[in-house]
């Protein structure tokens, strides 16, 4: 299956979805940040000197799914009809894991707007608590689901 940003020359180019049908379209995606259990344990009572680092975290998430053609050169400005940051404090990582949620009617779908969403609220989780513990590890960066569109529905195993 050839890549669709690129021309037949190999050039970088946006995708013309002028012709395709507008439809619902949702993607859900995920990441984790995994931490020290000192760093975990000032999240989960409150004690960061930044404030409520998961509150922050899911602002930061939201305005990344908005923020994402401004940062991924070839994303469609779509219009956002929803967007969801969830942060799960979880003790055998320990860390946050973090799913994020985004819908639209459009063209075209928006994975990159919920992967966006879940990295910006890791890498805020990071910011905030880097004083502390600077060997935080973030992974699992992945679509869990997208749907809609013509090529339909994806759901990771």
């Amino acid at each position: 299956m050839p890549l669709t940003h690129f021309d037949a020359q190999g050039q970088a180019h946006m995708v013309d979805v002028s012709g395709k049908d507008v439809t619902d379209r949702v993607a859900v995606a995920a990441a984790y940040i995994k931490m020290a259990r000192e760093t975990f344990d000032l999240i989960s009572e409150g004690r960061a000197k930044k404030g409520d680092v998961l509150g922050v975290a899911r602002l930061a998430g939201i305005m990344g799914a908005k923020k994402t053609p401004d940062l991924i050169p070839l994303c469609h400005p779509l219009p956002v009809t929803k967007v969801s940051v969830d942060l799960t404090l979880d003790p055998d990582l320990p860390g946050v894991r973090i799913q994020a949620t985004v819908k639209t009617s459009g063209q075209t779908g928006v994975e990159m707007e919920a992967l966006t969403a879940a990295s910006t609220a890791a890498l805020t989780v990071y910011d905030m608590t880097k004083a502390v513990d600077k060997s935080m590890e973030i992974g699992g960066i992945r679509v869990l689901l997208k749907d809609g569109g013509k090529s339909g529905r994806y759901e990771a195993k």
